[in-house]
């Protein structure tokens, strides 16, 4: 009997031959576990954008996944709630800041008033992103409704912000290159200006404009000039 081409077609089919669509399968398979793998983040920056849009209160669950592209329920499989997607997002975003900072710490080997520079650079180059002042916003905005977000901002970033400085400082004053006093047993009273030239590019920038750039320079002055001094604590 006389194979048919339609035959040779079903043979290719069952012995999994290039032309057979179980192997034209393969690169469908291969995009759906990338979509998967970075489903993740994906779901990261539409809930972080949700929640820059309408704050924390307002933002729902329902509009993270039309963002997405995609069910409600797939969020559930990697968040359990709006305030673990906020932190997860939130983590997502700060994190490496402070881990470049942390590295900068680790390695520099010069003196400590021009890593103390080299940190708030850091810092504001940070504070000069939308994210950033996104989630001041929010905290300030929101964080009396929402007593855990504020437990959770200040120990996730402001203490991990205060161990740094506090490192930086103590490295000071052990090379005998700072002076000890009041305002390095209170290392927050240090990071003011910078939490100042935050709300300032929030509120007022737009009736009198100060550059961010030019906080970090007064900032870096007043504290090296201060801390550098050799006048005795008081």
């Amino acid at each position: 009997m006389t194979a048919s081409p339609d035959d040779d077609r079903n043979e290719t089919k069952e012995s999994g031959g290039l032309t057979g669509p179980t192997n034209k399968s393969a690169p469908s398979d291969r995009v759906r576990r990338r979509r998967k793998t970075a489903r993740p983040a994906e779901i990261l920056a539409a809930g972080f954008a949700e929640f820059a849009d309408k704050g924390f209160m307002a933002a729902r669950l329902e509009d993270v996944a039309l963002r997405a592209g995609i069910a409600k329920g797939t969020i559930y499989l990697y968040y359990d709630s709006k305030q673990a997607l906020f932190e997860a997002a939130v983590r997502a975003r700060i994190l490496p800041a402070l881990g470049e900072a942390t590295a900068r710490i680790d390695e520099f080997e010069g003196p400590t008033g021009n890593l103390l520079r080299l940190v708030l650079r850091t810092f504001y180059a940070r504070i000069d992103e939308p994210e950033v002042r996104t989630l001041l916003r929010i905290m300030i905005g929101e964080g009396h409704r929402f007593p855990d977000l504020l437990a959770f901002y200040h120990r996730e970033f402001i203490t991990r912000i205060m161990g740094l400085i506090r490192r930086v400082v103590d490295r000071g004053i052990a090379r005998g290159e700072f002076h000890p006093g009041a305002a390095t047993e209170t290392p927050i009273v240090l990071m003011a200006p910078a939490i100042m030239g935050a709300i300032w590019q929030m509120t007022f920038a737009s009736i009198q404009p100060v550059p961010l750039s030019a906080f970090e320079a007064a900032h870096a002055d007043l504290l090296v000039t201060y801390l550098e001094s050799r006048r005795p604590a008081r």
